[in-house]
């Protein structure tokens, strides 16, 4: 979805359709977007109407609307976006599980617009967490940051990172604002062994608000660490907002990673 380029819905708004015999309200609602949507009558990235407008349009509750909005959300149909609207969904990016893939590559690959943030970068004492992560000792000092990335101006995946200073010193005088630390590590420190693990977590109340997304919806979480001859580089949380971002791989029956 381009978020900075929506499609705009008409200042005035068609009639609402006959209603369905048999259906509920809120199904009559989402079955009217739902065929407009299929009919290609508004294409991935259209702003839809506001509840507000479509209250009016149909004159039923805001509750009825919002549920019908919620349930295609659900279904994957629209995203909704907290204080901006609501938007038709595009086909849902991914990234693979068997290798350490580049975001920024993947988005550009698309034809879309890659943006970075980095939030913070810091060197820090590893907590007791942090420390068995790495296979390091508590209170060694580990560099942390924290940092966003965003397709066509809309985040995607919060990246929560430590790196082993031991194996890799000289990331505390890298510039952050030329290069992101996963480019750099890749370029620089390139690891033998991967190990990936996914979980459905809710993300905090920062993360939420960082994501563009309710604190409620699911996140999918890919939880990695690398190895470079027998020693950890580097273990990291990368937060997906669920409703919008799926991880996925393709390879063959021996295990090879077809790209």
């Amino acid at each position: 979805m381009n978020s900075k380029t929506p499609h705009s819905f008409p200042a005035s708004a068609p009639a609402a359709p006959s209603p369905t015999p048999g259906l509920a309200l809120y199904a009559q609602v989402k079955e009217h977007i739902a065929r407009r949507i299929q009919d290609c009558e508004w294409p991935p990235g259209h702003r839809l109407p506001s509840e507000q407008e479509l209250v009016a349009q149909f004159g039923v509750a805001r509750m009825t609307v919002n549920r019908a909005l919620r349930e295609l959300v659900g279904q994957g149909k629209i995203v909704r976006v907290p204080g901006v609207g609501s938007f038709v969904a595009e086909a849902k990016p991914h990234s693979t599980l068997l290798q350490v893939a580049s975001i920024a590559s993947d988005i550009r690959g698309r034809g879309h617009e890659y943006g970075f943030s980095l939030i913070s970068a810091e060197q820090i004492p590893a907590a007791p967490d942090v420390a068995a992560w790495l296979d390091i000792r508590v209170g060694e000092n580990v560099f942390h940051c924290i940092c966003l990335h965003l397709e066509n101006g809309l985040p995607v995946q919060f990246e929560d990172r430590y790196v082993n200073l031991r194996a890799v010193p000289a990331i505390l005088d890298q510039d952050f604002s030329k290069i992101t630390p996963s480019e750099y590590l890749v370029r620089h420190v390139p690891y033998d062994e991967i190990e990936h693990l996914v979980d459905a977590v809710l993300p905090t109340p920062e993360q939420a608000q960082r994501l563009a997304m309710d604190p409620d919806d699911p996140c999918l979480q890919l939880t990695r660490r690398t190895w470079k001859r027998g020693t950890v580089i580097n273990y990291l949380r990368l937060l997906h907002p669920g409703l919008r971002y799926r991880l996925a791989s393709r390879f063959a029956a021996d295990g090879t990673h077809v790209a």
